[in-house]
């Protein structure tokens, strides 16, 4: 028995000298191995092992994320690591220096980093790398093979600001180019370490540009959009991130110039040519009449017609323009029919046409005017036999993209196209085919146009620009014999029971006991409307809602009146009215209501503009309604703006026959939606206004239409 217990004995002495610890087994079965270095940074930059050193702008900081294959748990604490950095250079004297810094302790997997100091030097390739300590261990340098050490060098100077010329637009000259006529800009940095450029045109987003070789120019190409002082700024930047100064650059733009060619066509009827007010005359065939009719508000005076047939162009000897390079043609046009292709005009080549403006009219789907340039067809735009259009195709080989605008808007899509050079026979209302000249125009078309430069945006919307007319402006200043003239001496409006012309104050007979009396909306006068049946007339219609009109109205409701739909204005056909202008306080806004036919139930389109009523206190709303036949929308402001819910877009329209009605409209039941509260300021124009026109409405003076 004490044999087998010395026995039991030695053995678990045995056991305890050979496992004291449980990190000394540890340490038996797995030896300890070096940590790693990982992620090595210099912030700014990265880490550039290849033939370029990283260009920082900053003293950078190094960083490395240090791991170790193994946890070593040491005497019931987690292993902590450091790291080893180290930088070197060479003198100018071929002597190397080198420095390091060890950072403290810290756990696995964590990011260590030192900051550069401030001395080190510029423009000098600084090469680093890093290794990790367990405090055993140490992992190879991180330059060691496979690996490679890190190198940048500090720049420590910004660029020289660029230098920046232009042979079509010099500096400070007066005048130079012009609207729309492109010039090249050149930008030059004394740097040669210049990688990139920054720039920023007037009426453009900044832009950078890259010159070919580093430290080199780079070119830009730019055409001014208007006329006047205009300022190129540009700024350099070199390839460690440093900005230059800005260098301003300013340039004095001219005038658009005309268009290469012209013919207006206003010839005397009978003419055979038709003159140019530039470029070549055109030639008439026997099928072109001149004296047709004109667009009102363009200044054109008469429009030539072309019949259809063989005999209905015009044409020249020569080209209207280069068509190999950036060009626009433009025309008025007035189709007689829109059930058949026919051209506008388009350039001759040996084997068809360079380019053609044209209506297409598919045989299974909606007419639509057409650029086309050689293979590119752009189509959009809603032609309508017996109505005006301004069209315009443009082309700017700057971009290489062709575009179609149809009344000031652009239509379709723009399309990348090649230029088509040609310099054939120039040609208005037909175009040539494989078998000779086709889709001959019907219709009118009056001033067209050449441009051997960019249309810009404003050019387009002036030159589809159709001047509004005044048909009347009432200010419901006096009342004479149950009427209320218009400012002008034209047609009064008749004055309904209920309604009368209201003065404020100025009603008081003096020495009477007066009482405290409002001001009139505008002016000496409104309109005062009770309600019940009051309201004023005109004998006919005011505005021709086949076309496009403009209304403007001052209106003022009382907060305790807004209890019913109230009509202000309403304009009648034969079945129902043309359109009612109302406030409906079921829905708190302002309403623009329009049949789609003049038909009783017909669907109806409602337009409206979300606007409380005033109270006895206010100024009143001023209400306006645009209705632009060349894009088919009509739309509502209230005091001179609009919004999403204020345009609409209308069928084609139908004319209405009767007369313009204030303070009511067609109901079920008769004459109804009687307005209680005031009206003041009524105009009326033919044409649709622009926006910024519309703000001055409502005022006893007509706005200054261009």
């Amino acid at each position: 028995m004490r044999k087998r217990r010395a026995l039991v004995g030695s053995c678990l002495a045995a056991l305890v000298a050979g496992v004291v610890t449980p990190s000394a087994a540890f340490a038996a079965e797995e030896p300890n191995l070096p940590p790693a270095v990982q992620d090595l940074q210099a912030q700014p930059g990265g880490c550039a092992t290849g033939h370029e050193p990283e260009y920082v702008r900053s003293y950078p900081v190094l960083k490395a994320r240090l791991t170790d294959p193994v946890e070593d748990d040491r005497n019931g604490y987690p292993e902590r690591l450091t790291a080893e950095f180290e930088i070197w250079w060479s003198e100018p004297d071929g002597s190397e220096q080198r420095r390091s810094w060890t950072t403290s302790p810290t756990p696995v997997d964590r990011v260590h980093s030192v900051p550069l100091p401030s001395d080190i030097p510029s423009e000098t390739v600084i090469s680093w790398h890093v290794r990790a300590g367990d405090g055993v261990a140490y992992s190879p340098w991180s330059s060691e093979a496979p690996g490679a050490a890190c190198r940048f060098v500090y720049d420590g100077e910004i660029p020289a600001a660029p230098v920046v010329s232009s042979p079509e637009y010099p500096a400070e000259t007066y005048w130079a180019g012009g609207v729309g006529i492109y010039g090249s800009f050149t930008m030059e940095s004394p740097s040669a370490d210049v990688v990139e450029y920054w720039y920023t045109f007037p009426d453009r987003p900044r832009a950078t540009v890259r010159p070919a070789e580093m430290g080199g120019p780079a070119t830009v190409r730019y055409a001014p959009l208007s006329r006047g002082p205009k300022v190129l700024s540009v700024q350099a930047l070199d390839r460690s991130g440093r900005m230059s100064m800005p260098t301003r650059y300013t340039f004095h733009p001219d005038v658009a110039s005309a268009p290469v060619s012209r013919w207006k066509l206003d010839d005397d009827a009978g003419s055979a040519t038709a003159a140019a007010e530039a470029g070549e005359a055109a030639r008439a065939g026997r099928g072109a009449a001149f004296g047709g009719a004109a667009p009102s508000g363009t200044g054109l005076t008469s429009t030539v017609t072309l019949d259809g047939s063989r005999h209905g162009f015009l044409t020249t000897d020569s080209s209207a323009v280069d068509s190999g390079g950036t060009f626009a043609v433009g025309a008025w046009v007035r189709p007689a029919r829109d059930d058949r292709s026919m051209t506008v005009l388009s350039q001759d080549t040996a084997s068809g046409a360079a380019y053609a403006l044209a209506l297409e009219a598919p045989l299974e789907a909606s007419a639509s005017y057409s650029f086309t340039l050689g293979d590119t067809k752009i189509t959009g735009g809603t032609p309508e036999a017996g109505e005006w259009a301004y069209l315009l195709g443009l082309y700017d080989t700057e971009t290489g993209y062709a575009q179609l605008f149809v009344n000031g808007h652009e239509v379709g899509t723009k399309a990348e196209a090649a230029p088509v050079r040609a310099d054939g026979a120039f040609q208005i209302g037909r175009v040539l085919g494989p078998n000779g000249y086709r889709q001959r125009w019907h219709g009118d078309i009056g001033d067209v146009r050449a441009y051997d430069r960019l249309v810009v945006p404003t050019e387009v919307t002036d030159l589809a620009h159709r001047k509004p007319t005044l048909l009347g402006h009432w200010s419901f200043s006096t009342a004479d014999a149950g009427t209320t003239p218009e400012n002008a001496g034209g047609a009064p409006l008749k004055l309904g029971t209920g309604a009368s012309v209201y003065h404020g104050p100025d009603s008081c007979v003096p020495g009477t006991d007066c009482p405290s009396l409002p001001y009139p909306l505008v002016g000496e006068g409104h309109l005062e409307l009770d309600g019940n049946s009051g309201h004023a007339a005109f004998d006919t219609s005011l505005v021709d809602t086949g076309d496009s009109f403009t209304l403007g109205v001052v209106a003022r409701i009382e907060q305790n009146d807004a209890t019913r739909p109230m009509t202000v204005l309403s304009q009648a056909g034969e079945h129902t009215d043309a359109f009612k202008l109302r406030y409906d306080p079921a829905r708190y806004a302002w309403e623009l209501i329009m049949p789609e036919r003049d038909e009783a139930g017909a669907p109806e389109t409602v337009v409206a503009q979300v606007t409380m009523p005033d109270g006895s206190g206010g100024y009143g709303t001023q209400l306006a309604v645009v209705y632009d036949d060349a894009t088919d929308t009509v739309t509502l402001f209230a005091d001179g703006y609009t919004d999403a819910d204020g345009t609409a877009h209308l069928r084609d329209g139908w004319t209405s026959s009767g007369p313009l009605q204030v303070g009511r409209a067609h109901t079920a039941d008769g004459w109804g939606e009687h307005l209680k509260g005031q009206v003041d300021e009524l105009q009326a124009y033919t044409g649709a206004l622009r926006d910024e026109d519309v703000r001055h409405l409502g005022w006893e003076s007509d706005p200054c239409l261009c």
